[in-house]
């Protein structure tokens, strides 16, 4: 009995180093070489598999540079149900997004080694960040599932879910792309935060800085 329940598990266990090997080395020759210069082949090669075991792990080049980042959006989630239930509902997405970014062991963005030359290639590759925007959506709908649980709703028929997982997600992406554009690896949680208090405080609250008003004297002559 316990030698029949191993097998599935040492069988379950080795597509996992298969499939890290597979995305290690996707993410090490395109981050080297450049997307377009990297063929399938070369990857499952650089692994030692054929390109039918690659084909099996991943649907292309560009979900197997990316797979180091998929796990992101779950570990925000497991952080959003873990936030306590009295919360609102934008104020814990915030918050998760930063535990997210403080957890060591989570190794977010700006400490893990290279990630921030993927984000900067996927700005650059529209292949790219369409895969890239393909995994954000999936974790954006279980997120919409989570806010929904927690205010006892049904997102099918409330919008609240998805306007505050796309407000807060908007929030994530804006200071994403800052950060990028930026050139500053160090600077991520500081551009969260920024992004959270603009979406919170003064986009809601100030007026914006436009053109002076027209004198409503304007055309009748008078100097």
């Amino acid at each position: 009995m316990n030698r029949e329940r191993k097998t599935p598990e040492r069988r379950s266990r080795k597509a996992r180093r298969t499939r890290d090997t597979l995305a290690q080395a996707a993410f090490e020759l395109v981050l080297d070489r450049g997307l377009r210069d990297v063929t399938v082949e070369e990857i499952a090669e650089r692994a030692d598999v054929d390109r039918r075991t690659f084909s099996r792990y991943f649907t292309s080049k560009e979900a197997a540079v990316l797979d180091s980042v998929r796990g992101d959006g779950d570990r925000i989630n497991d952080a959003l149900r873990a936030r306590p239930a009295g919360e609102r509902p934008l104020t814990a997405y915030r918050r998760a997004v930063l535990d997210w970014l403080a957890d060591p062991e989570a190794e977010a963005w700006h400490r893990r080694p290279r990630i921030f030359e993927l984000l900067v290639l996927a700005e650059q590759e529209p292949t790219l960040y369409a895969a890239f925007h393909h995994i954000r959506v999936d974790a954006q709908e279980d997120s919409v599932a989570i806010v929904a649980e927690r205010l006892g709703v049904d997102p099918r028929q409330d919008i609240r879910p998805a306007v505050t997982v796309a407000a807060g997600a908007g929030a994530l992406l804006a200071a994403q792309a800052a950060w990028v554009r930026g050139g500053c690896p160090d600077e991520l949680p500081r551009l969260v935060e920024q992004a959270f208090d603009a979406l919170a405080g003064e986009l809601l609250t100030q007026p914006p800085a436009g053109p002076a008003s027209h004198s409503t004297t304007e055309g009748n002559g008078t100097p």
